[in-house]
């Protein structure tokens, strides 16, 4: 599934877009995202096992933020349409860090195996905002 939700990353179309000298090789988004993705299924799993009156709340935000990521391939990539990439990609930000909030009221762990979900987001939101501005 990564290699799908990646494959884009060497598109012509992509290759051809003007991007920041930091934009990392087309190569380490499998990797980052594997490992991302069991942290998160971790996180999720701890919270899930809780016998908590607030699990299907945080769970609830924890799909909704699941959901906006994977949208963002499809109109990142598949639509060629970075400035709606951009928008999706801040409204998962912006649930990432309330689903962050809301493991943290339950499980600290569940939480902290988050943030390098958040801190890959925060990178790939300014990434796609480079993008944006340059093409």
């Amino acid at each position: 599934m990564i290699g799908v939700l990646t494959a884009g990353g060497t598109s012509p179309w992509y290759l051809g877009l003007d991007k920041p000298s930091w934009t990392p090789p087309s190569w380490l988004f499998a990797p980052v995202w594997t490992t991302l993705y069991v942290l998160m299924g971790v996180a999720a799993w701890r919270i899930w096992r809780l016998d908590d009156a607030r699990r299907s709340a945080a769970l609830g935000l924890f799909m909704a933020q699941l959901a906006l990521n994977f949208s963002w391939s499809p109109l990142f990539f598949t639509g060629q349409r970075p400035g709606y990439a951009l928008v999706d990609i801040v409204g998962l930000w912006s649930l990432v860090l309330l689903t962050i909030v809301a493991f943290t009221r339950m499980d600290r762990l569940a939480a902290r195996l988050l943030w390098p979900y958040l801190a890959w987001v925060t990178f790939a939101s300014l990434l796609n905002g480079a993008i944006v501005a340059m093409n």
